[in-house]
């Protein structure tokens, strides 16, 4: 299975992110608590310099929550950064955000009062792979749903700033595209919570690498929504088809429907809150 992408977006991308943190005190960087790993942008240090960052881990929701827990404590740990779980159905941790995005751009704001000017509310920017969450973290902020937002991956178009409270202004971000995919196993895990357009990737092979890790990582929750005898291997979609009863004429198993079933359920937490990615992956 090869994922490909187009190195002139990619580079594209780049420029505008780093025109818009050029004007920011505070980096927002979003995560998908089910892939911390690959969701992570690894050269985003060097668009951001020195300034300080707050790591969300999103869809924490539909996340393993022990694996939440490990993972908040682990990346605070290796980082030096606070770290906030989020979710879409709850708007709780809002608080937090704001909290913390207000207290890490203090330091900017002395600066510039120590110059002789007035000070100014906090320019925070949210950044992070395509539909890890970004637009709805600021639809929650605002409390509206005036920054458009979709399911498809890259779907945020223009940037806006955002006075989400007297001493904090929000800037959207366009999602980043990872400037190489060159680690595939990394790449498919970001099809699978589909922060990668789908005509770049082949669906069924996507999902047949989700199956084997759902299978391998939580066996008994995945044999159990689709109904199926647990077994020593894993279950292939021919099987998942029979059980949904995804038939074509004849009776054959229709696959590609059992595919996008699969992918489906596993992005909507149907199959249960899982994670794909273990701090071990980073330690051993």
């Amino acid at each position: 299975m090869t994922i490909h992408w187009y190195p002139g977006h990619i580079a594209k991308a780049e420029r505008k992110l780093q025109e818009q943190i050029n004007l920011t005190d505070v980096v927002l960087e979003v995560l998908d608590a089910r892939i911390p790993i690959s969701s992570r942008y690894e050269n985003l240090g060097k668009f951001t310099g020195e300034k300080p960052r707050l790591l969300i881990l999103n869809k924490a929701d539909v996340a393993d929550p022990a694996k939440n827990s490990a993972w908040k404590t682990y990346l605070e740990q290796t980082t030096g950064q606070k770290v906030v779980l989020t979710s879409a159905s709850s708007a709780k941790d809002i608080s937090s955000i704001v909290k913390i995005a207000v207290e890490l751009g203090k330091p900017a704001i002395d600066r510039i009062v120590k110059k002789g000017r007035l000070p100014r509310p906090v320019r925070v920017i949210v950044v992070g792979m395509p539909n890890v969450g970004k637009s709805s973290i600021i639809n929650k902020l605002i409390k509206t749903s005036k920054v458009k937002t979709g399911a498809k991956a890259g779907v945020t178009r223009a940037t806006q700033w955002v006075r989400v409270h007297p001493k904090l202004e929000l800037m959207d971000s366009p999602g980043i595209i990872p400037a190489r995919l060159e680690d595939q196993t990394m790449a498919a895990k970001l099809a699978m919570v589909n922060s990668i357009g789908e005509a770049a990737y082949d669906r069924m092979e996507v999902s047949k690498s989700l199956i084997e890790l759902l299978f391998q990582k939580y066996k008994d929750s995945f044999c159990k929504y689709y109904k199926l005898e647990p077994a020593d291997e894993p279950p292939c979609l021919e099987d998942i088809a029979q059980s949904r009863k995804l038939l074509l004429s004849g009776g054959k198993p229709d696959t590609d429907r059992a595919a996008t079933l699969v992918l489906s359920d596993f992005r909507q937490g149907k199959i249960g809150r899982t994670t794909l990615e273990d701090i071990e992956q980073i330690t051993d």
